[in-house]
């Protein structure tokens, strides 16, 4: 093949799906000149498992996201079908918004913006070669043998590096929806030293509408309130589409699946690659839950130009006959017909230790990677590393410091530090738990911790911020009017507050104080408050939420000061091979994951507070000496 140089570039980002799309888009509008590869145009931001944006934690991520500037939020509200916010029944730092996407209009959507941005080229070619001089990028090769010059390059390449699918006894080399696997690309990342693991993951089986029985089936209808995912977009704008479905499987699914778990490749150990605990196959969960008598599964519309139906919860590698038997054993799916059925996929991705916090490789300077390449699972998670990514490469060719989120200020931060400090032995799903900031980390504030933050970045422009800045201001002002306003008790209001359990007033009380109450809401005080503003949803929402749980925020706040303090005292330079007292558990775990701060090194397994407070008398003791000196 003769090699020929095609055009050159700034950021060269390998991959178009959601991790590359966030990167490509980032950089870009950072005004780097920027090229966007895929293996097809058609695989534009594919949404090749559950067609939804969102969920459990996924939910806020996608709320930092765009509130940083980049564009996922702003697509799913544009393409919704139905929108739910979970976990309402909990605490206010859980809430998660997660809405079902139309996936081809989501694809479409996203390639338009891709499309239309300055700066930003798409092009349908397999990069099958990075090259290094100097330790550094150089450039990126296609199969065809155009070369393309470029300072900074970003692996988002997804499930594809060395993709491997697996139905029963069958298997093909194969990336998601039968697209051909990037084969070339995965031997150059060997050859440049890499290191290298196997992850798996799957994906359950697409059926046609119009063989479900849904007389059988639980209706799950979306939320009356609509809240969106960006601030750009209007709530008047939206509104539900389609609704889902809800099943159950049965002691003879059960039996079905037990009798054939010697056809599955993930019991009889052919697959190979790691599997995701938190969202484990059909087959999975009947062996780890048997005492469960029955499992939901969720019947999800693709999309409103296609009769594909997705049954999440019940991804499988068994072989395809077995698939059609447990399957038609569901109430209500006994006549189901099969479009695409289940399947497995292994594929190669990096450990993640090889990441410094800004994404970019500690052993190739220049190269980035995001999304499942650097071992996560998830649209959302992989988008939120793409901009981070886009948003370092373009300021590392700038000769900027890197943006690094930390714990404290969001989910994106809490995710990256998790995965560049303690790494991760199976594909990483953001939860809730993750956080020990989750009161600090809410849906509702996501703009105000991180909308600044875009804006510094260059993100965010003129427009929204003028726009954050009512909202905050907005929401100040109705704190300050709250705790400052008190109203009289009334016949009317101590037998609302009798009726949702709470003590009646005998004098008067600020507002604030009463909100404070768990039983009352700011909705149930409106009656009873002439002086309040009309507020955006969204604003008010904020403004409860900040009053009711003010002592537990403060807290909160205090711990996370505490932590940006070790943050700030920076290791560069420790030679921990020879720091007297440290465990050498903790040695060795300091030599490979080399922290860049106290704080960092506090995130990683196997480093006890004991070997902190030997870190820290080194620290001690250097300062003096460079004092002395």
């Amino acid at each position: 093949m003769i090699r020929f140089i095609a055009q050159q570039y700034d950021v060269a980002v390998i991959g178009a799906g959601h991790a590359g799309c966030e990167a490509a888009l980032a950089a870009a509008r950072l005004g780097k000149r920027t090229a966007l590869f895929t293996l097809s145009l058609d695989g534009v931001a594919n949404m090749p498992c559950n067609p939804s944006i969102g969920g459990t934690a996924k939910g806020h991520i996608v709320r930092e996201i765009d509130a940083l500037g980049g564009e996922m939020g702003r697509v799913a509200d544009q393409t919704m079908l139905q929108s739910r916010m979970l976990n309402r029944g909990k605490g206010p730092a859980v809430h998660s918004l997660r809405v079902q996407s139309d996936r081809v209009r989501y694809h479409e959507r996203m390639k338009q913006v891709v499309e239309r941005c300055e700066g930003l080229d798409l092009i349908q070619a397999e990069v099958v070669e990075i090259t290094v001089q100097g330790g550094k990028v150089a450039s990126v090769v296609t199969a065809l043998g155009a070369e393309y010059p470029c300072r900074t390059v970003i692996v988002a390449t997804g499930t594809y590096l060395r993709g491997k699918i697996f139905i029963g006894e069958f298997s093909q080399e194969s990336g998601p929806d039968g697209c051909h696997p990037a084969n070339p690309l995965a031997d150059c990342l060997g050859r440049l030293g890499l290191p290298m693991r196997r992850f798996k993951t799957g994906t359950p089986a697409r059926v046609n509408r119009r063989s479900i029985d849904f007389s059988r089936l639980e209706e799950q209808p979306g939320d009356e309130r609509i809240i969106p995912f960006s601030s750009d977009t209007d709530p008047a704008t939206l509104h539900n589409r389609m609704v889902c479905h809800i099943a159950y499987t049965n002691a003879e699914t059960h039996r079905i699946i037990r009798e054939n778990l010697d056809r599955s490749p993930l019991f009889a150990g052919v697959i190979e690659g790691t599997g995701p605990r938190y969202c484990p196959s059909i087959e999975d969960k009947v062996v780890r839950f048997s005492d469960k008598p029955r499992h939901q599964l969720f019947i999800e519309p693709m999309g409103e130009s296609t009769e594909e139906m997705y049954l999440q919860g019940m991804s499988s590698s068994l072989p395809f006959e077995v698939q059609l038997a447990f399957y038609h054993s569901i109430a209500g799916l006994e006549k189901v017909k099969v479009m695409r059925p289940a399947y497995a996929i292994e594929y190669d991705c990096i450990d993640p230790l090889a990441l410094r916090p800004s994404l970019e490789t500690k052993q190739i300077g220049g190269l980035f990677g995001a999304g499942q390449f650097n071992g996560t699972s998830g649209y959302e998670e992989a988008a939120a590393q793409g901009l981070i990514a886009g948003i370092n490469a373009a300021r590392r060719i700038d000769g900027l410091d890197p943006v690094i989120l930390s714990r404290d200020e969001s989910y994106i931060g809490t995710l990256i530090d998790d995965l560049t400090t303690k790494g991760t032995p199976e594909p990483y799903r953001m939860m809730t738990s993750r956080s020990e900031y989750r009161l600090l980390l809410r849906q509702d504030n996501a703009e105000s911790r991180l909308t600044p933050k875009g804006r510094e970045i260059g993100l965010i422009g003129d427009q929204r911020w003028q726009a954050f800045l009512r909202r905050e201001e907005q929401k100040q002002q109705e704190i300050r009017r709250l705790s400052g306003t008190s109203i009289p008790p009334c016949e009317a209001l101590n037998r609302l507050l009798e009726e949702r359990g709470t003590a009646p007033l005998a004098s008067g009380i600020r507002l604030a104080e009463l909100l404070r109450r768990p039983q009352v809401s700011y909705a149930d005080l409106a009656a009873f408050d002439p002086t309040r503003p009309a507020l955006p949803p969204a604003v008010a929402d904020a403004v409860e939420t900040e009053i009711k749980y003010a002592g537990y925020i403060e807290k909160q706040k205090a711990q996370a000061a505490e932590m940006r303090r070790l943050r700030g005292m920076s290791l560069a330079g420790l030679d921990f091979s020879t720091i007297p007292g440290l465990r050498l558990e903790a040695k060795e775990k300091l030599i490979k994951v080399a922290p860049e701060s106290l704080g960092a090194a506090a995130n990683i397994s196997g480093v006890s507070p004991a070997d902190l407070s030997v870190l820290m008398l080194a620290l001690s003791r250097r300062k003096r000496e460079k004092n002395d000196d």
